[in-house]
């Protein structure tokens, strides 16, 4: 596990596996805000487009689920299912993006997320409002999903 500062605090890095630490906190969202607030700070909503939602169901082998199994007697972890939950995480917040995209948005407000088992499969559904928002407040840092870059024009 690696320390990281924040403001003169010494903080504990989460600890995430390798082989799924590029997906752990971020999803490419192409330019679409995604936040779970109710808001933006120094945004405001210039249009309402509806609900959007992404959903997906994973499953493993049968050979990944007998491991686990027997993982689970000895306890611990189960890192095989968690990087498929972080994985269909990212997979439904991509459907939300594409289809605020679709509409038109660049913003996903009150995103929520929702699991559960569906006999033996796991599925996760991310839902929220698409909407489109303007900067009011000029002291307001762009959104980083809003940013131009030569590299990533402005969507």
């Amino acid at each position: 596990m690696s320390s990281t500062r924040q403001k003169g605090k010494q903080t504990e890095a989460a600890d995430i596996p390798l082989e799924i630490s590029d997906l752990h906190c971020f999803t490419e969202t192409n330019g679409v805000i995604t936040t779970t607030m109710f808001d933006i700070p120094g945004y405001k909503v210039v249009r309402v487009l509806g609900a959007v939602y992404g959903i997906t169901v994973r499953s493993r082998n049968w050979a990944a689920s007998l491991g686990m199994v027997a993982k689970s007697v000895i306890g611990g972890e189960l890192r095989w299912f968690t990087n498929m939950l972080y994985s269909a995480r990212n997979d439904a917040i991509s459907r939300i993006v594409a289809e605020t995209q679709s509409r038109g948005g660049n913003a996903v407000i009150c995103l929520r997320f929702d699991a559960g088992d569906m006999g033996g499969f796991a599925q996760c559904c991310a839902y929220g409002t698409a909407a489109i928002v303007e900067k009011v407040d000029p002291k307001t840092m762009t959104a980083s999903q809003l940013e131009v870059t030569a590299d990533k024009p402005n969507q």
